[in-house]
């Protein structure tokens, strides 16, 4: 049911790996779609700061969940643990989807988006309209999530990536048509788009695992019986950790709102996340990669250290390449639709930014090791290091110096992940000397 039993090597991981990095490319790429689509629609600036902002609201509210697929990935060992884990996972979807209905209550999203953060009337109102939209995200990611997990814990990765083709189809087809057939506001296409890919993938999944949870069915006893208390255990610093890192995005948002050249920071910014997230989404996809073989053997460290090492150089020379040369221009003024203006002031942010896929693969691998040793506090505390990192750079550039939002952003983003894996470093060998 699990990874091949035989002697790990580089070829085994990068075959058994592909098909999820192509799985996480595929998503990545829904962000410049999107946004190349929102940049040709009418008031392209204002839909594409409400769009960054949308984008990042539903990643807070799908925090707590979106670490289902590494839980499942874990914990889901026979039939006993499927039950525990899938009806925790169904009590986590209500808890996110009630915090997400509580936030849209007008007076609450008032309080917290204009008076708080203080956005921009014209992109809260365009951000009000489309996270309406977005009642359901939370509970269609964690529902599809945790049946990936169990797809990947018995090495049918393929089958995620196939579930995805369908999602990132079904999105396309959504985008085009309301592009195409109505007067809807960008950001607003964008986000009926999202949920729709989301959608049809979270029922692809758990049409496509239905083979295997017959197989988990015959599993009933096990040496390690999984309760409640264990998951909640194991779970919370996975919750923490992704609430913090989600979290500081619209803590971003607020300090962009008020730093020099606020709506073109606004503006480029999730332009360049999404051009990123291409190459982040591989470091990411790996995480579960590695949890999957490390719980077959972990004599295996070795060897994923290795490729992982490999894989890192690879991005860093990628997306150097892309940035530094006349592909850039091509990309962000012929594919995402930017003004040349918006081409020009997005470089120096895109370029500090170019570390980051190199720093999320080392991050996915360090977080992979101590969730296979079910050590998840390190996790959180590392989490807690970038948040305040972020927080402390943005305010320092931004309140004293001061510099462009954008370029604040990305420069306290990679200080606050370098962070990160400098404590992830000491807690990964602490782990590994144990044993």
């Amino acid at each position: 049911m699990e990874p091949n039993q035989q002697s790990l090597s580089l070829k085994k991981i990068l075959v058994f790996w592909l098909p999820l990095a192509s799985t996480w490319i595929m998503m990545s790429l829904e962000g410049p779609l999107l946004s190349s689509l929102i940049s040709r629609l009418p008031d392209p600036k204002f839909n594409l700061a409400a769009y960054g902002v949308v984008f990042s609201l539903a990643l807070i509210f799908e925090s707590p969940i979106i670490m289902m697929m590494s839980a499942s990935t874990s914990l889901v060992k026979d039939y006993n643990s499927f039950l525990k884990l899938r009806n925790f996972n169904y009590w986590f979807i209500g808890f996110t989807t009630s915090l997400l209905i509580i936030f849209l209550i007008p007076s609450v999203f008032d309080f917290l988006i204009l008076d708080l953060i203080k956005l921009n009337r014209e992109i809260a109102k365009l951000t009000y309209k489309s996270m309406i939209i977005f009642i359901f995200w939370p509970g269609l990611i964690g529902y599809r999530r945790f049946y990936q997990g169990i797809l990947i814990r018995n090495a049918l990765t393929k089958l995620v990536a196939l579930g995805t083709l369908v999602r990132i189809f079904s999105m396309a087809i959504t985008a085009f048509l309301l592009f195409a057939y109505s007067n809807l506001d960008g950001v607003v296409i964008g986000s009926f788009a999202l949920i729709s890919g989301v959608f049809t993938e979270a029922v692809a999944s758990r049409f496509m695992v239905n083979g295997t949870l017959k197989k988990i069915k015959l599993f009933h006893n096990s040496s390690e019986m999984l309760s409640y208390k264990d998951i909640f255990l194991f779970y919370y610093p996975l919750a923490l950790t992704s609430f913090i890192t989600l979290a500081v995005q619209p803590v971003g948002t607020f300090f962009l709102s008020i730093s020099r050249e606020a709506l073109n920071s606004l503006a480029v910014l999730p332009v360049i996340n999404s051009f990123v997230f291409i190459f982040r989404s591989i470091g990411v996809s790996f995480q579960e990669v590695a949890i999957a073989l490390l719980a077959e053997c972990n004599e295996y460290y070795g060897k994923i250290k290795k490729f992982v090492f490999s894989l890192s150089l690879i991005l860093a020379a990628i997306i150097f390449i892309i940035v530094l040369t006349p592909i850039y221009n091509m990309t962000f003024q012929g594919i995402f639709g930017l003004k040349s203006e918006l081409v020009s002031f997005a470089f120096l942010p895109l370029l500090i930014y170019s570390i980051m896929p190199t720093l999320s693969v080392i991050i996915s691998f360090q977080r992979a090791v101590l969730v296979n040793y079910k050590n998840t506090n390190p996790i959180t505390i590392a989490t807690i290091i970038e948040f305040v990192l972020i927080i402390i750079t943005l305010y320092v550039l931004i309140k004293t110096i001061p510099l462009i939002g954008a370029i604040a952003a990305t420069t306290a983003f990679v200080i606050g992940r370098l962070g990160a894996n400098a404590y992830l470093i000491i807690s990964v060998k602490k782990q590994t000397i144990k044993l």
